[in-house]
């Protein structure tokens, strides 16, 4: 029966390949013309998806929570986070109050901006959540402080300010070897600071904030964020672009720029994909091109003839890009792992033009003439082909039944686009050598290589081929117990791009980290019922709601700012500010108080204290001193006190707090932490790092048996890795088990199977060995390496065996074309998959490593497994004879 079938396939062959060898320009046309279509309908509708979560199933349990979360959340999906680092707090406040004012003058490209800091409700209320005993001290701060605040809150001037620091100065005189009423050696180091900056041409300005502080909370860095929600264009293969490239062209815009003190970076989920995606693009982009000339050159050098290279790649062009409309009609929106489906094809496809050229080349070369050379590589090597494209189909159809999506529709754009190359290859091929008409070439003549000296004496000591060969397995599957998973699918981005470098750079002094989960509780009592349960587990640090918003010991701390407001407010009450001053009233200020602190170097008794004086003299003096420049003073008054206004603004707002209750809290806020429906986010913070995946699992399981419904970066991260490593097991054992029958049923021999399945074997062994060795772990992306070994890998070994069987004897298949047909197979893969290697996407760059290093241990242990299994074989057989 399986004779019959294996007649029938080359019947077939020979028939197709003669019916296009007699029609083959029409062929060419048709080909060219479905080409060219199916180029205009890819251009028009590919599209990539970049979330990463969309690549399982959804209907796993963790992806229904995530998904509940969404739906009852959606303002907090597709997010920008704009962060703002300023050289003081108060380039950061200003510089984000200034951008989220803009943004929500754009409706039609944010659809919300959220900048709680700048909410006048925290503006007013932001003392409350401090503790009673900062208060306190910034209470004590400003009680000395209040003569100078009141004077600058009249006059906020160059005047004002050096009329202040003149009446600092004498008390400071005045209090004689008692402490001094107020501090003002610092003041005077970051005036000299910021008037040494104007000399030298930096930029500065002086922080009233970081002087208001303690210096012991004056920490930095000094950061502001905002939320923001884009119109995302979903006609675009990158939605959130119009929404990013407007806020980036804002911040310049405004100002916003390092070399005006402010730093402005984009993370969040929605910036997060849009670099994934230009990551992704531009190294699978990388990838096809040097994939493409590394093929090229590799047909060149096989086929020693340029038309059967061109014909070869003009094959593969063709069915790449049927294959490429074949994924955009199926699948629609590519994902991060299918848009790989094109340097595999280029690898894979090629490996059938290879066999089927170098099997015609031979015919050419024993003189056959092109019609014959053609029906003899279709007899040849079509049932071979046949076999090792249902096969490789088989290794990509395997993730099919699995939960893991990503794979799966990988899987189908692979497994169709192997057909899809067997066909081209055994009809568009065809024709264009038909076309091309090749003819012997007399140096060329005789038919047949001849026979590696190598494969000789593999053949003649085939005992200590596999006694090695044992040896090498053993030590491998020493090292399969240290071969680990990547669960964190952080680490298949680009560190390099800004929405992941700022993400890094956010978390890198955070306990929290991204492993936080969310609890939907139904309402916010039981959000405090269930925070104060989890609270209590030894694997939770703290837990949060919108409950914690409404500050504790609300009597004592409002006390306390009503006490502040008796001696502030009289000198921060609006109405009474002097008129702005004139140029030579700033001269006369400025010559008065150079000699304030000429006094205060002479007969002050802390040296630290005269230092910082005389500092800030020749700061001022550098600067011309009273007979500065109108532009230099103008300046000058600008560096000191251009954001003096603002602070003391905030200031008497803050003394205006009153009670927070839950119902008083900004509505923004509230529709961030409670539903629609009442429910209410939870977030429960875990006390160990979470990097260990034991803690990890730990923390999840305590969790999770309080609110079985816990979604958010743990569970998903431990979720998603036990989803993947469940379908890489299915999948492998699908793979493994409907070749071995395919072959077995095609072969109907068990010697022949086990010779196709032994080289493979121990690739598979020394693949995940080598995975250890390089620190390479497997991940969402390279995880499908191994099945794909055995699909792609069965190849050689079918080669090798079925021409074995056509030959006299089982070592003659080695002096034939198909050993060097298998080798540039094989290196043309290993070039494709290699170039992904190349990619700046981690993801995509493992697995191209690692698919790299599998198809190479695939070819060298088909080279030298099979010659000593065959001629252990032989040898066994002519033993039985005799």
């Amino acid at each position: 029966m399986a004779s019959l079938i294996a007649q029938s396939g080359r019947r077939f062959a020979t028939l197709w390949v003669d019916g296009v060898r007699r029609w083959a320009p029409w062929v060419v046309v048709v080909a060219l013309a479905a080409t060219v279509g199916a180029s205009f309908f890819v251009a028009r509708n590919v599209a990539i998806n970049t979330d990463t979560e969309d690549m399982l199933s959804p209907d796993l349990p963790f992806q229904k929570y995530s998904r509940e979360e969404d739906e009852a959340f959606p303002q907090l999906s597709d997010m920008i986070v704009v962060v703002i680092d300023g050289q003081t707090p108060d380039l950061a406040d200003d510089a984000a109050i200034a951008l989220a004012g803009r943004m929500r003058e754009l409706p039609a490209v944010f659809r919300s901006v959220f900048d709680p800091a700048a909410d006048p409700f925290f503006r007013r209320n932001g003392l409350l959540y401090l503790s009673t005993d900062e208060l306190y001290a910034l209470s004590d701060r400003l009680a000395e402080a209040q003569p100078f605040l009141g004077a600058l809150w009249r006059d906020p001037s160059l005047r004002g300010l050096f009329d202040m620091l003149r009446l600092a100065v004498d008390a400071v005189l005045e209090s004689g070897n008692t402490a001094p009423p107020i501090e003002i050696g610092r003041v005077l180091t970051v005036m000299a600071e910021t008037l040494d900056a104007q000399k030298e041409g930096r930029f500065s300005r002086l922080s009233w904030q970081q002087l208001m502080m303690d210096d012991g909370d004056d920490k930095g860095p000094y950061r502001r964020f905002i939320l923001v929600q884009p119109v995302l264009d979903y006609g675009s293969l990158q939605p959130a672009t119009a929404a990013i490239d407007t806020v980036r062209h804002l911040a310049d815009e405004i100002g916003l720029t390092p070399d005006w003190g402010v730093r402005v970076r984009l993370t969040g989920s929605a910036a997060m994909a849009e670099d994934e995606l230009r990551s992704v693009e531009e190294g699978m982009g990388l990838a096809a091109v040097v994939s493409l000339v590394l093929v090229v050159g590799l047909l060149f050098w096989s086929f020693r003839s340029v038309r059967m290279a061109l014909a070869t790649l003009l094959t593969l062009i063709m069915g790449l890009v049927w294959t490429a409309a074949f994924a955009t009609l199926a699948i629609g929106r590519l994902n991060l792992i299918s848009v790989a489906f094109a340097v595999l094809f280029i690898g894979l496809s090629v490996d059938f033009g290879i066999h089927f050229g170098l099997r015609y080349r031979e015919a050419i070369r024993a003189a056959a003439g092109s019609g014959a050379a053609l029906r003899e590589a279709a007899e040849s090597v079509g049932g071979a082909l046949t076999l090792c494209a249902v096969a490789a189909a088989i290794g990509f159809f395997s993730f099919l039944p699995t939960a893991y999506l990503g794979l799966a529709e990988l899987g189908v754009i692979a497994g169709a686009g192997m057909f899809i190359a067997l066909f081209s290859n055994l009809t568009v091929l065809p024709a264009l050598l038909a076309l091309m008409n090749i003819r012997p070439d007399g140096s060329d003549a005789g038919g047949r290589d001849s026979a590696n000296p190598a494969t000789g004496w593999l053949g003649a000591h085939p005992r200590a081929v596999l006694s090695g060969a044992l040896l090498l397995a053993m030590l491998a599957a020493l090292l399969l117990p240290r071969a680990r998973f990547d669960f964190d699918p952080l680490n298949l981005r680009d560190p390099e791009t800004e929405s992941v470098a700022t993400y890094l750079d956010l978390i890198k002094d955070d306990a929290d980290g991204p492993y936080s989960v969310t609890v939907l509780a139904k309402d916010v009592i039981e959000a405090r019922t269930l925070g104060d349960k989890l609270g209590r587990l030894p694997e939770v640090r703290e837990t949060r709601s919108i409950a914690d918003y409404v500050p504790a010991d609300q009597d004592a701390k409002l006390d306390i700012i009503q006490t502040m407001a008796l001696f502030l407010a009289p000198a921060l009450s609006p109405g009474n500010q002097k008129a702005p001053p004139s140029p030579t009233d700033n001269r006369k200020a400025l010559a008065e108080v150079l000699e304030s602190l000429q006094t205060l170097v002479a007969r002050a008794a802390d040296a630290d204290l005269k230092d910082d004086a005389g500092r800030l003299i020749r700061a001022i003096e550098a600067l011309g001193g009273p007979a500065a420049t109108d532009a230099t003073i103008v300046e000058m008054q600008e560096r000191l006190l251009s954001g003096l206004p603002v602070r003391l603004e905030n200031l008497r707002q803050a003394l205006m707090a009153g009670p927070v209750a839950l119902d008083s809290l900004p509505g923004d806020l509230r529709e961030r932490e409670i539903a629609a429906d009442g429910r209410t986010r939870l977030e429960v913070y875990p006390r160990e790092n979470l990097t260990d995946r034991e803690a990890l699992r730990q923390f999840v399981e305590a969790v999770r048996a309080v609110a079985p419904n816990a979604t958010g970066g743990p569970i998903i991260i431990l979720e998603a890795g036990d989803a993947v490593v469940s379908a890489f097991r299915e999948a492998g054992i699908i793979a493994v088990s409907c070749i071995a029958i395919l072959l077995f049923v095609v072969l109907r021999n068990v010697r022949d199977v086990l010779f196709v399945f032994a080289p493979l074997v121990l690739a598979t062994l020394l693949t995940v060995a080598a995975s250890v060795l390089l620190t390479l772990p497997f991940n969402f992306a390279n995880v499908i390496v191994l099945p794909l070994l055995f699909g792609l890998g069965v190849a050689n070994g079918i080669h090798v065996v079925l021409r074995g069987r056509d030959e006299a004897g089982r070592q003659e298949v080695f002096a034939t074309s198909t050993p060097r047909a298998v080798v540039f197979s094989a290196l043309t893969t290993v070039g494709s998959f290699g170039s992904i290697a190349l990619s700046s996407h981690p993801g995509t760059a493992s697995m191209g490593v690692l698919l790299t290093v599998a198809i190479s241990l695939t070819l060298v242990c088909t080279l030298v497994l099979l010659p000593a299994l065959m001629a252990l074989s032989s040898a066994s057989w002519r033993r039985g004879r005799a």
